[in-house]
């Protein structure tokens, strides 16, 4: 039936986390192994899949929109398809199902997060002018199995477990990842030595909590020795994403110190500085035990750079927890915070709990944040001026053709001019030294170390 799809173009619009993006990358290697050509954009798509977010309330106003202006849109394939095939997977496709086929009738595929390996025989039934809905709680079947087309050869996503058992009240993840399961430690471990051997330089180990890797299969968390296996594949960059600070134990603290491969940059969210909103986000770990960890990681790696997420306007929230949470962004001193005004799920426990914080004052605070971020991270910018580092690059920035951008260890983005895009585009994938001239809130110039 899957052959059907053979010479029908694609494009993948992709929201979200890491997660998500694996997911696509998992999506399009399928795709094209069944004869399907990839696209820019939706104009010139036969099938045009969304990959969704629903984290924030945001996402859903995003997607309606993206969808809808497809609308009665003609298939650029008439022979084999009478319409353009529109699909909804990710999050809101699992958390919604059937229910985005009621509210946008034109929609013809809907899947969940357990079931991208159904989407070939999904889209070959909306062929046929059928609408199809696959969405489950669980699966024996895994995207992990997948072939991948990566966004870049040298660069690897590697999910080491999917699905969460944290339940934050604020969160969905849970509800529509499912909870925690992991993969087992070899597995993971042959498929790192094989992407190494395809020449990728970069993995970084994918999970909603991966500091809690492990302890569905092996009883107890394992993650530090996932870490050694990895190492010893001989990648050249290691990261991973995200942590839960109140699954960092010291073994994997101490691989900062010991395993040169993993980089000095950590994700670290922390969410709220109150105890008081820590408690009722169901965090589980208390300001003063996250304030210790950021001590021990700094003494693991003195040069470690820290990323964090926070949440303004949380239900209750007053200016005393606010101010909480700036005093702990200022201590620590960041190199990059995330930061979302408080969006209410429904599912969620939090959704249901009195005591709003009004939009203006959530918004006053917010603007507030990113002052002290802003500054700070200017801050934590500057130790690298002056400094030669390694970086490993992208190809041209996005922005300016005429600069070439990459990655340092502490995961800086760095520009870098060069005489053509092409030269860019020539230097993706490798790692030179750069002596760093300026250095920015957001970014680093640099230019080649003699």
């Amino acid at each position: 039936m899957t052959r059907e799809l053979e010479g029908l173009t694609f494009c993948i619009t992709t929201f979200g986390c890491q997660m998500n993006k694996h997911d696509s990358e998992r999506i399009v290697g399928l795709l094209e192994s069944l004869g399907c050509i990839p696209v820019e954009g939706p104009e010139d798509a036969d099938i045009v899949i969304f990959m969704t977010c629903c984290v924030r309330e945001s996402a859903d106003t995003r997607l309606f929109g993206h969808v809808m202006s497809l609308k009665n849109a003609p298939s650029r394939n008439d022979a084999k398809a009478e319409r353009r095939i529109i699909a909804i997977g990710g999050c809101i496709g699992q958390r919604d199902g059937e229910k985005l086929i009621e509210d946008m009738p034109h929609v013809s595929v809907v899947f969940g997060t357990n079931t991208i390996p159904l989407l070939p025989q999904l889209l070959a039934e909306a062929l046929h002018g059928e609408q199809a809905v696959a969405v489950q709680e669980e699966s024996s079947t895994s995207a992990t199995g997948l072939p991948a087309h990566r966004e870049q050869r040298w660069a690897a996503w590697l999910p080491i477990t999917v699905g969460c058992d944290n339940f934050c009240t604020y969160c969905i993840v849970p509800h529509v990842r499912g909870r925690e399961k992991s993969r087992p430690l070899d597995d993971v471990a042959e498929e790192a030595r094989r992407l190494v051997a395809e020449g990728v330089r970069e993995i970084t180990l994918l999970g909603q909590n991966v500091n809690s890797y492990g302890r569905d299969l092996y009883g107890e968390p394992r993650f530090a020795s996932m870490l050694d296996a990895i190492a010893g594949t001989g990648v050249t960059r290691l990261r991973f994403a995200t942590s839960h600070p109140k699954d960092l134990i010291p073994q994997v603290i101490e691989r900062f110190a010991t395993l040169p491969s993993l980089m000095p940059a950590l994700h670290l969210p922390v969410q709220s500085g109150s105890d008081r909103i820590l408690a009722a986000m169901n965090r589980k770990y208390a300001r003063d035990h996250y304030l210790s960890l950021i001590d021990e990681l700094r003494r693991a790696r003195p040069d470690i750079a820290l990323s964090t997420d926070v949440i303004v306007g949380f239900p209750g929230e007053t200016e005393e927890d606010f101010q909480d949470t700036l005093s702990l962004i200022d201590e620590v001193g960041y190199h990059q915070v995330f930061t979302f005004i408080y969006s209410k799920r429904e599912g969620t426990p939090a959704a249901a709990y009195p005591d709003e914080v009004p939009h203006g004052v959530a918004q006053d605070r917010f603007a507030r944040l990113l002052s002290v971020i802003e500054k700070r991270a200017w801050e934590a910018n500057q130790a690298d001026a002056g400094a030669t580092v390694d970086v490993l690059f992208e190809g041209a920035s996005k922005k300016d053709p005429s600069m070439a951008s990459g990655r340092t260890p502490k995961n800086q983005t760095v520009h870098v001019p060069v005489s053509s895009s092409e030269e860019a585009h020539a230097l993706a994938g490798s790692i030179r030294p750069i002596r760093i001239l300026e250095a920015k809130t957001w970014y680093l110039k640099g230019e080649a170390a003699r």
